[in-house]
């Protein structure tokens, strides 16, 4: 019996073909139309329906650039079940150079969203009525926030034999963090419904980082793996298995100052190290940022200038901290001589 073609915001996507579809979803003022850019790979054969995002914070590129590569990817033209891609959700703060909305909400607490609600609340309606609930499998593409950069890693909610374990232990990043739901996230809503959904994060926004979207591409290519969706690769070359951290916090600046980092991103610290100093211009009042825990570097500010208080170093907690700073090692010894190196 043949496979049914996929359908997504009235295009039918016949098996062994691929579309490009623009989900219609506002109006600028000038009456311009505004889309969500979605490309639907579906294959021949029966298979997982695996959603892979970017941009859900528009200011987040790397994952845009994760896409594309995918979707230019060899591996995928022999797909079984269907790849939807979706390379720029937060198409509003994409064309604005940020993170949020027009409203100044942040669609990724937006979901599941409302056709009556507020312009991230219909966002997300739709995004999801269109897309989302199709998906059998999710991965969601971000970086660090603006002026912070991020040591790839994959969050999810994690419990013991879970596939949404199986596929952060399939996607290769250096670090797993067992991460807590926040309310209104993509993540929530898709894991309140039983789908399977991991959060790669990786590299700062605003930037391309080629350490972040190499490790991106080759994580969504393993995943598929996993889930049957591409044949097993034989040539390349498994990571160390990933450590869980289950749990992560971050050093605060003591004072209002400049910041001089004395550890760089991935670094293996002890509670109680300084890994800064903020002082004021002149050097008079100086205050030492301090690790509260045992743990590894996963994130950083990466703008001097700091405000008391300010999350300055984000600091993971591993049980096995010798075998995640190995794991972390041999991640950044393949990536050094790149353009952007950690």
């Amino acid at each position: 019996m043949a496979r049914a073609p996929f359908e997504l915001a009235g295009v039918r996507v016949a098996p062994g073909s691929r579309a490009q579809i623009d989900v219609p979803v506002a109006k600028l003022y000038t009456h311009a139309p505004l889309h969500i850019p979605v490309e639907v790979v579906h294959g021949r054969q029966a298979g997982p329906v695996l959603l892979v995002c970017g941009a859900i914070h528009g200011d987040e590129i790397n994952g845009v650039e994760i896409v594309r590569r995918l979707l230019r990817s060899s591996a995928i033209r022999r797909l079984r079940g269907t790849l939807i891609a979706v390379p720029i959700v937060n198409v509003f703060g994409f064309v604005q150079h940020t993170r949020y909305l027009p409203d100044r909400r942040d669609l990724n607490r937006c979901f599941p969203g409302s056709e009556a609600g507020s312009l991230g609340s219909r966002v997300a309606a739709l995004f999801r009525e269109q897309i989302v609930d199709q998906a059998s499998h999710i991965i969601d593409l971000h970086t660090g926030a603006i002026h912070r950069t991020n040591l790839p890693q994959v969050r999810s909610q994690l419990s013991v034999g879970s596939e949404t374990a199986a596929m952060a232990e399939a996607f290769g990043a250096p670090v797993i963090l067992n991460a807590e739901l926040r309310e209104g996230s993509l993540r929530a809503y898709a894991q309140s419904h039983g789908v399977p959904v991991l959060t790669y994060e990786a590299g700062e926004a605003l930037r391309f980082d080629e350490w972040a979207i190499a490790p991106g591409v080759r994580g969504v290519l393993r995943v598929m793996r996993h889930l049957g969706m591409l044949a097993a690769s034989r040539r390349r070359r498994e990571p160390p298995p990933a450590e869980i951290a289950n749990g992560s916090s971050w050093a605060r600046a003591p004072i209002d100052g400049i910041l001089r980092p004395r550890v760089r991103l991935g670094a293996r610290v002890a509670r109680g190290q300084v890994l800064g100093i903020v002082a004021d211009p002149f050097g008079n009042s100086e205050g030492e940022v301090v690790a509260n825990a045992d743990g590894i570097v996963i994130g950083m500010s990466n703008l001097p200038l700091a405000n008391e208080g300010e999350a300055l170093f984000h600091v993971a907690r591993f049980e096995a901290i010798e075998e995640a700073e190995n794991a972390v090692e041999s991640f950044q010894s393949d990536f050094e001589g790149t353009p952007d190196t950690l």
